[in-house]
């Protein structure tokens, strides 16, 4: 059988590793993500729920199925944080800066037109008497993404 390999195969091909899949159990073959991998994949995640926040039929019904609170503790208040808006903010990125070396001035690299990229952004907006918070929807995802490993 293609899979019936043994235990030190590193597995190079590519093909999604299910149940059937013959390593020994607690043997551990594949990389982590490093910080800037992990940071891509909330980005991914938050441009795949923007998407279908902006596509649903009823918004209160995908935030519930995504598991956002519609209330929330506030900092030192003794009410609940409500979920009042959800804000959308759309950038271009346009070029990059960056500290210069030895110098005070930041080094500019404007982008040629086929470089510039759109980005979206999600805030999830809560308000009380006494405050308001921006929920970044990265932050959110982050935090479901590690509540699902734990």
């Amino acid at each position: 059988m293609p899979h019936d390999h043994p235990h030190h195969h590193h597995d190079h091909h590519d093909h999604p590793h299910g149940p059937g899949h013959n390593h020994a159990h607690g043997e551990h073959l594949h990389s982590h993500m490093g910080e800037a991998d992990a940071a891509a994949e909330i980005q991914v995640l938050a441009t795949q729920f923007i998407d279908g926040f902006v596509q649903a039929a009823d918004k209160a019904a995908y935030l519930r199925l995504a598991g956002v609170p519609f209330e929330r503790p506030g900092q030192g208040s003794a009410t609940a944080l409500k979920l009042v808006d959800v804000e959308l903010k759309t950038e271009w990125q346009v070029g990059t800066a960056a500290p210069s070396f030895g110098a005070r001035e930041l080094s500019y690299l404007p982008f040629p037109g086929p470089m510039i990229r759109e980005r979206t952004n999600m805030a999830l907006i809560y308000v009380s008497m006494d405050e308001k918070q921006a929920l970044d929807i990265r932050d959110f995802l982050l935090s479901k993404k590690e509540e699902l490993t734990r």
